[in-house]
């Protein structure tokens, strides 16, 4: 199992990961990730799947000029529930 972990963790370098917070505040997601050559991106949604159209426009735009990550990480600042009904 820690061999798993170990090769999921090495082929996750260079990918960027997002932290996930909700900001229950103002009722939205915030999506967070600070770029090692400087800036970051952080942006936001309503929902979890208008998040992650928002996290890929901005990684579009981040990378103008750039190839941009064909994927990224995300990474929940706390454990998210899945409400069924």
């Amino acid at each position: 199992m820690v061999l798993l972990l170990l090769t999921i963790k090495q082929a996750m370098q260079g990918v960027p990961e997002f932290t996930i917070e909700r900001d229950d505040a103002a009722g939205v997601f915030v999506a967070s990730w600070d770029d090692p050559a400087g800036g970051g991106i952080t942006t936001q949604a309503k929902d979890l799947k208008e998040l992650a159209s928002a996290i890929e426009e901005a990684v579009r735009c981040h990378f103008a000029g750039r190839t941009p990550p064909r994927e990224v990480a995300l990474h929940f600042a706390d454990n998210p529930v899945l409400q069924l009904a």
